[in-house]
C-alpha cells in the first residue's frame, strides 16, 4: 500500500525516533508499504518518520544511483545489490576525509542541496528478520545510509546547510509546509488547507 509521505515542518521529522521490538504491530507489511512507497516516489531511501511513524526503521534500494555512467564496474553492482531494511540503527564510526555530494529528501520536494558527509562509516543494525547486522561502508552506499539515519535522529539534510542558504530557500519550505508544491506522489502537508 502506497503511504503519503510527510512534509517539511511536519513535527515527527524532528523528533528523535524509538526503538521497536521484533513484535511491533504489523511489522513486515509495514516495510512492504515502505518499499512501494518509495519505489512510487522514485526515492532510494525512505525512513518511518517521512510516513509519519517515530521509529527508527528505515529502507534503502540505492539500485537507481547505479545508473551513472562514471562509476566503475565494482561499484555499479554494489548499487545495484544495496538493498536493506535497517531496524534500530546506531551507527558506530565514521570516517575519511568529507565530500561533498548533491542530496534531495522526499519529504522536501524540488529542495537540492550539496551536503558534506564522510566518506566512510560502520554500522550496527537489526535486519527485516531481527538478525543482528555489522557493515563497513563506502561512498554512495554510506551516503544513502547517512541521509536516512538523520531521519530517526530527527534531522533533516536542509539542517546540515549554511545559514545563507537556508535563507535563500526559506519561501520554497515555507510553500512545502503549505503544500503549494507539485509533486507525483501522496503527501500530508502541515498546513495545507487539503491535503493531496
Amino acid at each position: 500500500m502506497i503511504l503519503p509521505i510527510v512534509a517539511y515542518g511536519s513535527p515527527v521529522l524532528k523528533k528523535k525516533a524509538s526503538e521497536i521490538s521484533k513484535d511491533y504491530p504489523k511489522l513486515e507489511g509495514l516495510i512492504e508499504d515502505m518499499f512501494e512507497t518509495m519505489y512510487n516516489a522514485s526515492g532510494v531511501g525512505l525512513a518511518a518518520p517521512q510516513i509519519g511513524l517515530s521509529i527508527r526503521l528505515f529502507v534503502i534500494d540505492a539500485k537507481p544511483f547505479s545508473q551513472d555512467e562514471s562509476l566503475s564496474e565494482e561499484e555499479v553492482k554494489e548499487l545495484e545489490s544495496f538493498k536493506r531494511v535497517f531496524i534500530n540503527p546506531r551507527i558506530i564510526e565514521e570516517d575519511g576525509v568529507e565530500w561533498d555530494f548533491n542530496e534531495g529528501c522526499l519529504s522536501i520536494p524540488d529542495v537540492h542541496e550539496d551536503i558534506f558527509r564522510k566518506p566512510e562509516i560502520k554500522i550496527e543494525y537489526l535486519d527485516e528478520n531481527f538478525n543482528q547486522q555489522t557493515e563497513t561502508l563506502f561512498g554512495l552506499p554510506a551516503r544513502v545510509v547517512q541521509h536516512e539515519y538523520d531521519h530517526i535522529e530527527g534531522i533533516l539534510f536542509t539542517d546540515r546547510i549554511s545559514n545563507l542558504k537556508k535563507r535563500l530557500i526559506k519561501s520554497k519550505l515555507n510553500n512545502i509546509t503549505k503544500g503549494k508544491v507539485d509533486v507525483g506522489y501522496k503527501m500530508k502537508y502541515p498546513l495545507a488547507k487539503k491535503n493531496r
